[in-house]
């Protein structure tokens, strides 16, 4: 079995408040979900209106299927107009 984890810090220029940082932030977990089948949390900066870290995470057989996959969603989260993605990390394990 294989696990992958994509830590990843995003800016989100347009949130004015917690509030909308939270319906942009919410969106996208549910678009991830839906269109990777991954699971998504929010685990950094939820006190910054402009701010969030979310970590996803996926298991399979293969790891190079693993690894693809989380690119995929880091291309996903690069090309969404919300959002900007300051720093990313993959760990596969």
């Amino acid at each position: 079995m294989t696990v992958g984890a994509l830590k990843v810090d995003l800016h989100i220029p347009g949130a004015s408040s917690l509030k909308a940082k939270r319906q942009v932030v919410k969106s996208l977990k549910d678009r991830m979900r839906n269109r990777f089948n991954v699971s998504v949390a929010e685990v950094g900066q939820q006190d910054k209106w402009q701010r969030a870290t979310l970590l996803i995470a996926m298991a399979g057989t293969d790891g190079k299927y693993v690894a693809g996959a989380l690119d995929e969603v880091t291309k996903f989260l690069r090309g969404q107009p919300a959002v900007a993605v300051c720093h990313h990390e993959v760990e596969v394990l």
